[in-house]
């Protein structure tokens, strides 16, 4: 199941909730019963390097073809 982050918009309050892909969003927050919004983060993919082509993974070809 998937982590989502929360944060409150009165007393700042964060926290994470394991919840459902099929449950709905949590909306009140558990310190001070304001409303809580969804917490985006960064993707967890990072590309690296000079660039990513089709020809990248393929071995080069050598030049007596």
């Amino acid at each position: 199941m998937p982590t989502y982050s929360y944060a409150c918009t009165v007393c700042g309050h964060r926290f994470d909730a394991v919840q459902s892909i099929h449950a709905a969003a949590l909306t009140e927050c558990p310190e001070c019963k304001a409303e809580l919004r969804r917490v985006f983060g960064n993707v967890g993919v990072t590309f690296k390097g000079s660039g990513f082509y089709r020809t990248d993974s393929r071995a080069s070809k050598s030049s007596s073809d």
